[in-house]
């Protein structure tokens, strides 16, 4: 699925402004709550994204946004606005 459509893109945006404001406004998050977030809260059931794939995507669109740091006690990553 290569191309650069005008919906692909708009998508694309739409969910990175999704996760930057979720992040913006819930410091501490993770990736698991960022996923409830979209398919539950904004019933975007079509994004794509798993816990697992949030954390290729962030550091991939939104490394300038959301930054994370490691939980000491899990080894999760907890989410927070850059």
């Amino acid at each position: 699925m290569n191309g650069n459509g005008s919906q692909k893109v708009a998508r694309l945006e739409r969910l990175k402004v999704e996760i930057i404001e979720y992040v913006s406004a819930n410091p501490g998050c993770s990736a698991a709550d960022i996923v409830d977030y979209l398919s539950n809260t904004r019933r975007m059931r079509n994004h794509g994204l798993t816990s697992r794939k949030v954390g290729f995507f962030i550091p991939r669109y939104l490394k300038n946004h959301v930054g994370f740091t490691l939980d000491r006690s899990t080894g999760k990553r907890i989410y927070r606005a850059a």
